[in-house]
């Protein structure tokens, strides 16, 4: 299954997103920036599962919360940057 991460520059900015997107019915799962995304320079991002990236990123733009990036982890174990 595909997972999609949303980084953040805080976790002051990943908690308001947590709250954001469970509020408005988005299950998402607070994390340290796994390993393998480090390089990407994020310290905290939300995992949900994909199909929800559209409502992630339209509450968040919302409640006027900001994120740096969002990737998709493939089922193969690739990741991709997505536009958001």
């Amino acid at each position: 299954m595909d997972m999609i991460f949303i980084t953040f520059r805080s976790i002051t900015l990943a908690q308001r997103g947590e709250r954001t997107l469970r509020t408005g019915g988005v299950d998402c799962a607070l994390m340290r920036t796994p390993k393998w995304m480090e390089n990407k320079g994020c310290g905290y991002c939300l995992r949900l599962r994909a199909g929800n990236e559209s409502r992630a990123v339209s509450l968040l733009a919302r409640d006027r919360v900001p994120y740096n990036k969002i990737y998709t982890q493939n089922a193969d174990g690739s990741l991709e940057e997505r536009s958001p």
